[in-house]
C-alpha cells in the first residue's frame, strides 16, 4: 500500500494547489469586484480568463488523467460519485461559458451594472472548492479499497512522468514557474488506459514473484 499512499499524497498536493488558485481568485473578487458599482472590460475579460483557466486546471489535473480511469476500470462503486462529480463540472462549465457571452456582447469602457456577474463568479469557485472536497474525502477512500496493487504502480510511474515532462518544460522555458493554472497544458493528450501503462516493479517485489511462480506449478 506504500505506492497507493505515494500517489495519494502526491494528487493531494496537486488539489491543494488548485484548491489556492481557486481561493486566490475568489478572494480577488470579494475584495475587488463586489465593492464596484459596475466592472470594467478589462476587469471582465480577466475573470473570464481565469475562470478558464481554472475550469481547464481542473480537468486536466493527474485525478483526472490517470486516478478516475483506473478506478473506473477497477470498480462500479464510484459510478454514482463520478457521476456527481461530472455534473459540477458541467455545472461550472456552464458559468464559464455564460460569463464570456456576456464579454461577447459588452461594450467598450464598462460593463453594465449586474450583481449577478459575481454571483456566478462566486458559483463558479463553490463549484470547484465543493468538487475537490468530494473527490478528497469520497473519491480517494474508494480508490484505495478498490484498485490493484499492479494498477497503483501503473499511476505511480505515469505520476513521475508527468512532473519530469513539467520539470522538463520549465527548463526549457515552456513553464511559467510556480503558477499551477498556467502549467496545466491547453491541449493535453488523453490519458492512455491503465492496462497499457507500462509497471516498473521494484526488484525485490519481482524476485518475489519469480521464486512463486515454481511454487504455483508444483501445486497445480
Amino acid at each position: 500500500m506504500l505506492t497507493a499512499t505515494y500517489a495519494l499524497v502526491a494528487l493531494s498536493v496537486e488539489q491543494a494547489n488548485i484548491r489556492l488558485s481557486v481561493l486566490s481568485f475568489q478572494k480577488y473578487v470579494e475584495s475587488t469586484l463586489t465593492r464596484q458599482h459596475s466592472l470594467t472590460l478589462s476587469q471582465l475579460e480577466y475573470a473570464c480568463e481565469t475562470l478558464e483557466r481554472l475550469y481547464q486546471a481542473c480537468s486536466w489535473r493527474k485525478i483526472e488523467l490517470y486516478l478516475i480511469p483506473a478506478l473506473r476500470q477497477a470498480t462500479e462503486r464510484a459510478d454514482q460519485l463520478l457521476d456527481e462529480l461530472s455534473r459540477l463540472n458541467g455545472f461550472a462549465l456552464g458559468i464559464v461559458r455564460r460569463l464570456k457571452e456576456r464579454l461577447e456582447h459588452a461594450g467598450a469602457g464598462s460593463v453594465e451594472p449586474d450583481p449577478g456577474i459575481c454571483e456566478s463568479i462566486e458559483t463558479f469557485c463553490g463549484t470547484l472548492l465543493q468538487r475537490l472536497e468530494k473527490e478528497e474525502q469520497e473519491l480517494f477512500a474508494i480508490a484505495r479499497s478498490a484498485i490493484c496493487g499492479e494498477a497503483w504502480f501503473a499511476i505511480a510511474n505515469k505520476l513521475l512522468a508527468h512532473d519530469a515532462q513539467v520539470a522538463e518544460a520549465r527548463r526549457h522555458g515552456e513553464g511559467p514557474g510556480s503558477d499551477v493554472i498556467a502549467l496545466v497544458p491547453r491541449l493535453a493528450p488523453p490519458a492512455e488506459p491503465v492496462a497499457a501503462i507500462e509497471i516498473r516493479m521494484p526488484a525485490a517485489r519481482l524476485r518475489e514473484r519469480e521464486r512463486a511462480a515454481p511454487r504455483a506449478a508444483a501445486a497445480d
